[in-house]
Formats: C-alpha cells, structure tokens, sequence
C-alpha cells in the first residue's frame, strides 16, 4: 500500500495582515504592456517647415524613406493628401503603434481657401469608424485609429498668424488637440523668438482658438514634476529645431546642424525646446487620448445622436459663399422673368398690331368681320372660329382706346382678362357642344329603335304627315 503524499500548503506571499489589493496597479501594468499602446499623431503645415525631419527625430526613426519631394509646377494643381504611416516601436519591452498622419499639399496651392477639408472629413471620418466598430458585435479587438494630438507648424518667417492658420485651427479645435509648434526656430534669435510666441498666445486668444493646455500637476506630485510642468506649460508654442544627423561637438556625437557659426544641438534645452515638446508628448500621451475619448470623440457621438444615426456633415460651411451662390441665383432668376416678360411684351404688342390692321382693312373693304379669315391652327369648329373673331375685334378696340387716349392701363389689363375668358368660355362651349352632339345621336338612334319595337311603321308615317301638314 503506497504512502499518501502530503498535501502541498498555500504560503501567504505577503506580510501578516496584508490583503494585496495594493497590487492591482501592477496587474494593469502588465496587461497594458502585453497588449501594446496605440497613438496616432497628426503634422500639419506648410511644405518645407521640418515636419517629416521632426517627426523621425522625436521617435528615432525614419518614417519617409522613398519620399518625392514635388516641384513647384506640380504644386499648382496638387490637393491635399492623407499620409498614414505606421510603425511599431519597442522600448524596454514596452511596445507602441505610432500611426503618424501627413498632410502634404497643405498650403501649397494658389486659392487655399477649402485646402483644410480633406483634413477635416479625415478626423470625421475616423470618429465614425470607431463608432461603428463600438457599436458593432466584436468589440474586443477594436483598432483605435482617432487622431489624438495635431503638431501644428507655424512658420518662423512671418510676424504671428496667417489667415490660414487662424482658420484652419478654428475648424479643428473641437476635434482634436492642437499643439502649435514654431519650426525651424534656428532662424531667430532668443528675443525673437520670445517676442513671437507672445504674438501667437495673443492671437490664439484673440480668436477664441481652444489649443491644448497641460494638466495641472496633483499636489500629492513631488516637486520636480510640478516643476516640469510648470516649464511646459510656459514653453508653449514649442520653438523646435529638427535633424537627423549626428555631428561631434566637443568631443561627443550629438544630433543637430552644423553651421559656419557653430552648432545647433536639437536635444539642447537652451538651443529650442525640441527636449521639451517630446517630454511633452510623451509624459502626457495618456492624457491626450482621454481627452480625445472623453471629450472629443463624445461630442461627436453625441451629435450622431441627437441626428437619429445619419451621418454627420461638415458643420463648419462657409455660410457666406452660400448666401452669395443664392443671391447670384437669384439674380439670375430675375434676369430669366425679366426676358420673358419682355419677351411676352414683345410678341403680344405685334399680335395686336397685326389683327388691328387685318380689322380695319376687313372694315374698309365692307366683309362681315365675323366671317374673317382665322390663322390655320385655330380649330375648324365654327364656335371656336367666331371666338377669336371677337377677341381679335376686342384687342383692336382696346388698341384703339389707348391710341385716343380714353382707356387706361388698368382697363386693358382688364380687357385682356375678360378675353380670356371669352375664349375659355368657348372652348369649354366647344367641348359641351361636342358632348351634346354625341348625346343627340344616341338619342336618335334610340327613337328610332323604339319606333320599331313600339308602334310599328303606320304611326311614323302619320306622324310626318301632320308634320308637313303644320309646316
């Protein structure tokens, strides 16, 4: 008989009087570090501001290997375009799927009044495919596609906005979070560029632009974090400088652009705060797409909503070209009447002329104007005829009365009114004459058919005799 083995005996890992819910943290962590983070950033700006070279700078990598930079004779007819590019990154174990969005042809085009649309059906359309996934039946492996921050490029040339870029803000700030970059802050000096961010903040608030603002830091965060925060937050728009070349600079190999002058260390806080927008980026990168999903993408859906599942158009039309495109409309509405009434003024007038002239030459000669001559496509019933007999003759006498000077406007506008009628009148008589005629002759026919059945042939004959004898 074998020996039982003893039971195996469950050791608490923990301390005595420790229940271990202060381990739920590091369960998210290892679920979220299994299943990967997902982010998708968003480069908007004018072509030759540094957007693909900041881009593969901020992530250490190249994501426009075989890129074709256009000329200027192909900038010219060229729209924008939506660039999605994907890329898996790993660092320390921890994986993430950047998707970056490029808009190229973005103010490159010579009217750029609609250039941003294409920008604008893209983030919609996004909303609405992870709507529809949301609401689908598999909803655990849903991609989330929306895009969760916009690098925005400013140029360094000018003095603050452009139009464009005032605009273009306005119609995605309830969509996305903007990050207003100044590119290629290697053109200006400390000054200039301190003066310039000043003028952009107060044109973002001049103009009502909602751009995105860091979280305030807890008061139970230690003091370095409020400290960096705080350094973000005054940092805004970034001043950034991009490159992808490592150059040696006293002694070490650094990133960034040698100049007859010097070197511009892209990682160097006191050069540009290229160090700041990625510490930016990704310290808040959570705070990004809570933001999207709780704000954003719940105003959106909220929208859908309320419109009963239909699909939500661009709400930002321009309503000013709409009312110029119906009052051009209606312009040319008025236009159309104003020919056809002068048209109409035009053949009526040569109308009367003519049948005043046929009347009296009918008159001079003696004929009955009644048994006037009628144009051909009159109809050959004799009602109809001797109908416009008369209108002709009461056209010539309203002539006549306007000639003298007896009648007025208002009484040939009448008379034209009472003619028409006329001619309705026998047309209708026409009609009920054609009606009568048919009526008549089944009645004939069915005097006759009782004849016969009735009293027989004798009768008809005496009664044609007493008619011929009362006639």
């Amino acid at each position: 008989m074998s020996k039982q083995q003893p039971a195996e005996k469950f050791t608490n890992p923990e301390t005595p009087g420790y229940v271990g819910f202060a381990n739920l943290p590091n369960q998210v962590h290892r679920k979220s570090v299994k299943k990967g983070f997902e982010f998708t950033l968003m480069v908007v700006g004018e072509s030759g501001l540094g957007k693909s070279t900041l881009i593969n700078s901020l992530f250490l990598t190249d994501l426009y290997p075989e890129r074709i930079i256009p000329g200027a004779a192909e900038k010219i007819e060229r729209t924008v375009q939506i660039e999605a590019s994907t890329v898996e990154i790993e660092e320390r174990g921890v994986k993430l799927r950047l998707t970056v969005v490029d808009t190229p042809g973005y103010g490159d085009a010579i009217n750029c009044r609609d250039c941003f649309r294409t920008i604008i059906s893209y983030i919609d359309e996004q909303f609405e495919r992870y709507l529809h996934d949301e609401s689908g039946l598999n909803r655990r492996h849903i991609v989330d596609n929306r895009v969760h921050c916009c690098f925005y490029f400013i140029s360094p040339f000018g003095h603050g906005l452009k139009p464009l870029d005032v605009e273009f803000m306005k119609a995605i700030h309830n969509k996305v979070n903007i990050v207003p970059v100044i590119a290629k802050a290697d053109t200006l000096t400390l000054k200039e560029r301190e003066r310039l961010k000043k003028r952009i903040l107060d044109e973002i608030e001049e103009h009502s632009i909602k751009i995105y603002h860091l979280p305030d830091a807890e008061s139970d965060e230690d003091e370095d974090f409020k400290e960096q925060t705080r350094l973000l937050k005054t940092s805004i728009p970034f001043c950034v400088v991009g490159s992808n070349q490592l150059i040696e600079a006293k002694g070490r190999k650094v990133r960034g652009r040698l100049y007859p002058w010097g070197v511009v260390e892209v990682e160097n806080p006191e050069h540009n705060d290229f160090l700041k927008l990625r510490t930016m980026l990704i310290t808040h990168m959570q705070d990004l797409q809570e933001v999207t999903q709780d704000l954003h993408y719940e105003n959106f859906r909220s929208e859908r909503l309320k419109k009963g599942g239909r699909k939500v158009e661009d709400e930002e039309v321009n309503k000013d070209q709409i009312l110029l495109e119906k009052e051009a409309e209606l312009r040319r509405m008025q236009e159309m009447i104003a020919r056809m009434q002068a048209q109409m003024q035009m053949q009526r007038q040569g109308g009367e002329g003519d049948s005043a002239m046929t009347h009296g030459h009918k008159e001079r000669e003696g004929e009955d104007p009644k048994q006037q001559s009628v144009p051909s496509d009159v109809p050959t019933n004799p009602k109809v005829q001797e109908a416009h007999v008369v209108v002709e003759s009461l056209r010539a006498l309203n002539m006549k009365e306007e000639r003298d000077g007896d009648g007025t406007v208002a009484a040939g506008t009448s008379c034209e009114v009472r003619i028409g009628t006329t001619v309705e009148g026998f047309l209708l008589t026409e009609e009920e004459e054609d009606k009568k005629e048919r009526a008549g002759e089944e009645q004939g026919a069915g005097d006759v058919k009782g004849a016969d059945w009735g009293g027989g042939t004798e009768e008809v004959e005496q009664r044609k005799k007493e008619e011929e004898g009362q006639e």
